[in-house]
């Protein structure tokens, strides 16, 4: 059974404490949005999976009621930085196993201000669900005092340069990119346009990357309306329908710690390993896809997806960025939202709200950020500890 996004949603995302609201308050305007542009009443939603990371438990049905109180299941769900699109996962797979006809998915976050800790407090990781990973990081790069998320990144961004050659310029592309994007984006957290030399100027967090390469802490929360054919036929919502054509998660097998180098603790094959799936399973690749929305949490893993996705050879990412075809005008129109780094990280939202940019662009109706006669999106999402989702989505 195939199954449709027809309605989408999100609230602006927003540095934490910018505005006295709460998590629910979020997620009533995002989920609200979300069924008004479907055209659907909540009465007729059958299942939500809820997506949160700093919540308490069944935090998930706080946020539901607030749309309605109709005895359905609500499912909570946390998966680091992937927890958006898998709860977005469940809500496909509840339609296209026939057990619904009208899922709603929704996101958010309330976050505090600053750096996120990765799990641990920067002394002792041992117990953390991530130990592993920065286990790995230690043993080559040792640990640092800066933020353990900004370490692993920046030390594959270190890597990736001795090993490829890769520049500074060519990583401070990335954030001028989608700095620039964000600028036509009203629901971006940052508007601000900077030049590759003042994103190199920047404060640096933990070199070679600067404050404007790392995305932010962020409030917001973002919906998803997913729901199969016959519910489409039934309420006349061809004109909103965009197919979800594909979509695999995949977690972390030997390859991401076998050579010990953080280019693969941070998920360069999971994600490969998930692009991979979805081509096989659509019959469709990287060459069909027009507009992507992917996990730019720091501007290296922008690059390093480039790689995963089929868009370059290994090593030849930088090089990408630096041609402009990830841009307008470009092969791909890569984060046309501004990606995280400056639309905003509300790490339960971000998933989700990647795939209301995309269903935004496949309608036609992003308004200035539009991407020309674009058909086929991708999505790519990804949580350290770990998860990879990536979502294909095609215009009826």
């Amino acid at each position: 059974m195939k199954a449709f996004v027809v309605g989408v949603g999100m609230t602006k995302f927003e540095k934490p404490e910018t505005r006295e609201w709460q998590y629910w308050d979020m997620v009533r305007e995002a989920g609200t949005n979300a069924l008004e542009d479907a055209g659907i009443s909540y009465a007729e939603v059958e299942q939500v999976p809820v997506g949160y990371c700093f919540q308490a438990s069944t935090a998930g049905q706080r946020a539901a009621y607030e749309l309605g109180l109709t005895g359905v299941p609500v499912y909570n769900v946390n998966n680091n930085c992937a927890t958006g699109s898998t709860a977005l996962m469940l809500a496909r797979q509840f339609v296209e196993g026939g057990a619904s006809d009208c899922v709603l998915a929704l996101g958010f976050e309330k976050m505090a201000r600053g750096a996120l800790g990765g799990g641990t407090d920067g002394r002792d990781f041992s117990t953390s669900p991530v130990a592993r990973h920065y286990g790995v990081m230690a043993a080559r790069h040792g640990f640092a005092m800066t933020p353990p998320t900004a370490q692993i990144f920046g030390n594959a961004a270190r890597e990736h340069m001795e090993k490829y050659g890769t520049t500074e310029a060519q990583l401070a592309a990335v954030g001028a990119k989608n700095h620039r994007h964000s600028a036509g984006n009203p629901y971006a957290q940052f508007q601000d346009v900077y030049s590759v030399d003042e994103i190199l100027a920047a404060r640096v967090v933990h070199r070679p990357l600067t404050k404007l390469q790392c995305s932010p802490t962020s409030d917001g929360a973002a919906a998803a309306l997913v729901v199969s054919e016959r519910f489409v036929e039934r309420h006349g919502l061809d004109g909103k329908a965009v197919e979800i054509v594909g979509q695999a998660m995949t977690t972390d097998t030997e390859e991401s710690f076998a050579s010990g180098a953080c280019v693969e603790v941070v998920g360069q094959p999971m994600s490969r390993a998930a692009a991979r799936q979805v081509y096989e399973r659509t019959g469709l690749g990287i060459e069909d896809v027009d507009v992507v929305e992917l996990h730019d949490c720091f501007s290296i893993n922008e690059l390093l997806t480039y790689e995963a996705l089929g868009m370059c050879a290994p090593g030849e990412s930088g090089k990408l960025v630096e041609s402009g075809a990830t841009t307008y005008g470009g092969r791909w129109v890569v984060n046309p939202s501004g990606g995280l780094i400056s639309k905003g990280h509300p790490l339960g939202a971000t998933g989700i709200a990647q795939v209301a940019e995309l269903v935004w662009q496949l309608r036609g109706e992003a308004g200035e950020r539009q991407v020309p006669r674009a058909r086929v999106g991708l999505a790519h999402n990804i949580g350290l500890g770990g998860a990879a989702v990536v979502t294909l989505l095609r215009a009826v």
